[in-house]
């Protein structure tokens, strides 16, 4: 799975912005959410393929880590549509800006 494919799924964007946070446990993961452990175990399993989080080993616990890097690809992506929201909201800035003020303000 690519990255673009991983990063689609609502629980596993959340799952990242949990581990931009601070390392977290897969337990600590999985009590986040109202689905199985098991479930949560896919969403890692697939985050952890497409490279965007690692583990370590700790006794029998596993300690999942964002790793961004992979993330640059999606990044490079929207840069076109940066551009154009950039384009868009200068326009709405200058419009607002020209626009006559009615009413007590």
């Amino acid at each position: 799975m690519e990255v673009f494919e991983a990063v689609a799924d609502p629980t596993r964007r959340e799952i990242l912005a949990m581990l931009r946070q601070r390392e977290r446990t897969a337990g600590e993961v999985a009590e986040a959410f109202s689905v199985s452990r098991p479930a949560i175990s896919r969403h890692l399993r697939v985050l952890r393929e497409c490279g965007l989080v690692a583990w370590r080993g700790e006794g029998q616990r596993r300690i999942y880590r964002l790793r961004a890097e992979p993330l640059s690809e999606v990044d490079r992506w929207l840069e076109d549509y940066r551009a154009f929201w950039a384009d868009r909201l200068d326009a709405l800035a200058e419009h607002v800006v020209r626009r006559p003020r009615t009413g007590d303000g």
